[in-house]
């Protein structure tokens, strides 16, 4: 698939938020998002697994807010970057990788805090790994917020965009469908066919089992549960 052939479904509000706020993210995700939270099957919470600079949570609240959904959303991230090992330094630049991670964690601080002000989601300073046993066990924890919030129970949509290897990936599927409602949704990022990332082992697994349905490949894949 051709960029030519994705449907961007930009509106004012994504482009002055695409403008400011820093992130990777593909435009043909905007129309997946707009679809799953369009088509939410109930009011359980959105999940996004990492969340970078914030500006796929600005985006989620965004759709969230201009559907009328009640939803909360609970993002976690914990700024843990690849190859950004202790004790090294960016680049050839004279900033360490510890002080790269703190700029990026207030920037995302800064960025949700601006744009998504009137729909605050909940952040959890977390590995996915780490939010999903809390979410087991249903704990109350504090987001970067310095907020309250209790995790548990089913989820309506989760937005996968952790660590891209093919165990990390399938670990975030597995837990994700232990939670998931019927008629739920995922989207993958980095997950276009003909992409290099290991993401795409575990959407061709799903396709196989048949447990999910493909609705759209724009590039990336939303599926949802049946």
């Amino acid at each position: 698939m051709t960029r030519q052939d994705w449907i961007d479904i930009s509106d004012e509000f994504t482009e002055w938020v695409c403008y400011a706020n820093a992130g990777m993210l593909s435009r043909g995700n905007l129309y997946c998002f707009n679809h799953a939270v369009a088509n939410l099957p109930t009011d359980d919470p959105v999940v996004e697994i990492g969340s970078f600079a914030g500006l796929s949570t600005n985006l989620l609240a965004h759709y969230l807010r201009k559907h009328g959904r009640c939803n909360r959303l609970i993002t976690c991230d914990k700024w843990m970057f690849e190859g950004a090992d202790a004790g090294t330094t960016v680049g050839d630049s004279p900033i360490p990788h510890e002080e790269y991670r703190d700029f990026v964690r207030a920037t995302f601080i800064r960025n949700v805090r601006f744009f998504s002000r009137d729909r605050l989601p909940h952040t959890v300073e977390m590995l996915s790994d780490q939010m999903y046993e809390a979410w087991r066990e249903q704990l109350e924890e504090q987001d970067v917020f310095g907020r309250s919030v209790r995790l548990g129970g089913p989820i309506s949509f989760c937005y996968i965009d952790g660590n891209h290897s093919y165990e990390c990936a399938k670990r975030d599927f597995q837990n994700t469908d232990e939670f998931l409602v019927p008629g739920g949704f995922i989207l993958f990022d980095d997950s276009a066919d003909g992409s290099q990332w290991e993401v795409c082992r575990v959407i061709e697994e799903i396709k196989a089992a048949g447990r999910y349905e493909v609705v759209a490949r724009n590039p990336n894949y939303l599926f949802v549960k049946k």
